[in-house]
């Protein structure tokens, strides 16, 4: 039987495996990336506990986007999440790209995380 496999059900599958090796903790969440064709969105992550510790993304008025799909956003939407964890007292995280290739967008977020004070 042949299934024809769309590219979320591939990048599902290659999270999946992702997931399988890293984790998140209390003292270093994980900074997991979901992309869509108009948002970016960002959460830390305690996978112990399953809580949400912080979040941002192009949807949250405070950044006052014109365009939310492009590489300029998503560098904002990682400013935002570093100020977000540092406010919580959190320095290190491991990053969950979620799958994606580190490229582009999820590269953009994850260069202006660091550059804002996380560590990963």
């Amino acid at each position: 039987m042949i299934t024809k496999l769309d590219k979320n059900s591939v990048r599902k599958k290659r999270h999946a495996r992702v997931r399988a090796k890293l984790s998140g903790t209390e003292a270093r969440p994980r900074l997991n990336v979901f992309r869509s064709n108009k948002h970016i969105y960002a959460q830390l992550i305690d996978d112990v506990n399953g809580v949400t510790l912080a979040s941002a993304s192009t949807l949250d008025k405070e950044l006052g986007l014109e365009a939310t799909g492009n590489i300029e956003a998503a560098q904002k939407v990682g400013e935002l999440i570093a100020k977000r964890a540092s406010e919580k007292g959190y320095k290190s995280v491991v990053f969950d790209r979620g799958g994606y290739l580190y490229h582009g967008r999820v590269k953009a977020l994850a260069d202006a995380a660091r550059e804002n004070g996380l560590e990963f």
